[in-house]
């Protein structure tokens, strides 16, 4: 962008904002003029070596590396989304990675969720996958999750976690490769089976794939390389900016409730905040004949 051309927009952001926001223009213009000033399109460099989940990505392979270069460009360019991502990576990436470490699953694969859902705990896909992890129903209650009109597990951050991990430990131990894992966690193990056997080879990089699965691990890649270092690629995200975890307190019930609006209110909190903390209350009441113990997350006292 040249000099005339970058004044003129910076000059046309200061005069929309003083007109659109009045008295809260300062603070705001301020975010627009560093938009503003970086506002430039160009080729993305690639590193010259890059491991995820202590695995090497071939980046001499001239079509790999053109291949995790379109990945890193699409979501370099993705402002929205890629901001969103890193707004909301402080509120679930600590809990998260400690999750997967417990596990024993490398962290790297917070970057698989970021590229499922964008650190968004309640993302739903046309296609009926759920949660920060977007697992099917039937796959979800294939391995364990609770999924009815009540309850919907995959949207629990940590019971959903756990169950990613171990889905991705058995891919790991039938492959032997964490990016074989990861595409299984894509087109689902038997099919990544299918395609070494198929193929004669056991490296994700060596293989051809479908158009979705093809890509998914140069996106997860591209995230990685973008959510560590935002300000390499352009963005510039203040403290105050992030969405945090946000501190509160655990309780445990083990009855049926009529009314989770009512229980709500007699906890001090709303209908609204209830389902926030807790999305996978699907229904304004529970039948609990069983006493199952359920952990709900609610805010600290006031």
């Amino acid at each position: 962008m040249n000099k005339i051309h970058r004044s003129w927009l910076l000059a046309l952001v200061i005069f929309a904002g003083g007109v659109l926001l009045g008295s809260r223009s300062d603070a705001v213009l301020d975010a627009l003029s560093r938009v503003a000033s970086t506002n430039e399109t160009v080729v993305v460099p690639l590193p010259q070596k890059l491991e995820v989940f202590g695995e090497l990505v071939p980046l001499g392979d001239a079509d790999i590396a053109e291949a995790l270069s379109r990945e890193l460009h699409a979501n370099t360019y993705w402002h929205s989304n890629t901001l969103l991502m890193l707004q909301r990576r402080p509120r679930w990436e600590a809990r998260v990675r400690g999750w997967l470490r417990e596990e024993g699953v490398p962290e790297d694969f917070v970057y698989l969720l970021a590229a499922e859902s964008g650190f968004q705990p309640t993302a739903y896909s046309s296609s009926g996958a759920a949660g920060l992890w977007q697992f099917m129903p039937a796959t979800a209650r294939e391995h364990g999750l609770r999924v009815d009109a009540q309850i919907d597990e995959r949207y629990h951050a940590e019971k959903a976690t756990r169950t990613a991990a171990a889905y991705l430990k058995n891919a790991y131990a039938q492959t032997g490769s964490w990016f074989l894992a990861a595409a299984a966690y894509n087109m689902g193990l038997n099919g990544v089976l299918r395609q070494t056997e198929r193929q004669g080879e056991r490296s994700y990089f060596r293989m051809t794939w479908n158009e979705e699965t093809g890509r998914y691990a140069f996106r997860i890649t591209a995230l990685k390389l973008i959510l560590e270092h935002p300000e390499h690629y352009g963005y510039h995200v203040r403290s105050e900016e992030l969405w945090r975890e946000e501190p509160g307190r655990r309780i445990v019930i083990d009855s049926s409730v009529a009314h989770w609006g009512r229980w709500a209110q007699r906890e001090g909190l709303s209908y609204r905040e209830l389902k926030r903390r807790n999305p996978w209350l699907r229904e304004a009441l529970l039948d609990n004949p069983d006493s199952t113990a359920f952990e709900l997350e609610l805010p600290e006292r006031r």
